[in-house]
């Protein structure tokens, strides 16, 4: 049974989920009690007793929503990554772009609402969202696009604002980086989808309020 406040992670809901664990033939080993020690030639060393299995799931978790960008070596201007940009936590307006780093798109990154939603939905709407700033850029003769510093300095106090009103701080998750090691602790992604479709309508419909356009 989940130990964390209800809600500040994901809800095992799924069809049978409680009712497999107490199936006659299901184990199921508390590795907060019993620690994982290693492994052996038939199976698992936990508690100080080996378990005999046939195969090993590996669920280790992942470095989400800045892992994957981190890898890749994105330049700005002035020669700053946007390793050293995250370094205390990834900043952004709307999710979509970085201070410094003009024409760079991040599409379902922090600061949207991306995992919390249906993410087919979240990537569409994103990238129909940028496929009509390319339209308008190429109409207005635009060569850069880059978001302003005001703007990402208060949509990073927006994000921790809506945030801090839910469960989601209450416990560690993977939401907040909790299961990276050395991973700045800070809640990523955006609760709410529909007002969050609206603000980025707006900033469209205001030519792109909040980015610098430049020829």
């Amino acid at each position: 049974m989940p130990k964390n406040v209800f809600g500040c992670k994901r809800l095992c809901v799924d069809t049978g989920y409680y009712e497999t664990f107490n199936r006659d033939n299901v184990k199921l080993v508390d590795l907060n009690e019993h620690p994982l020690e290693g492994f052996t030639a038939n199976g698992l060393m936990v508690g100080s007793q080996e378990l005999s299995v046939d195969a090993v799931v590996f669920a280790t978790g992942f470095d989400a929503m800045t892992g994957a960008l981190n890898k890749i070596d994105i330049t700005g201007r002035n020669g700053q990554t946007l390793r050293d940009a995250w370094s205390a936590g990834p900043v952004n307006f709307l999710g979509l772009g970085v201070n410094g780093f003009p024409n760079l798109f991040t599409i379902t990154g922090p600061g949207s609402p991306s995992v919390l939603t249906n993410m087919l939905v979240s990537i569409q709407h994103h990238v129909e969202w940028i496929t009509e700033c390319f339209s308008y850029l190429r109409k207005q003769q635009h060569k850069t696009i880059e978001v302003t510093q005001g703007a990402q300095e208060a949509w990073v106090k927006h994000v921790n604002s809506v945030a801090g009103a839910t469960l989601y701080q209450s416990c560690n998750s993977w939401y907040l980086g909790a299961n990276v090691p050395g991973k700045p602790r800070l809640f990523m992604p955006l609760p709410g989808f529909p007002s969050y479709v609206e603000k980025c309508s707006q900033v469209a419909a205001t030519n792109y309020e909040g980015f610098s356009l430049n020829r």
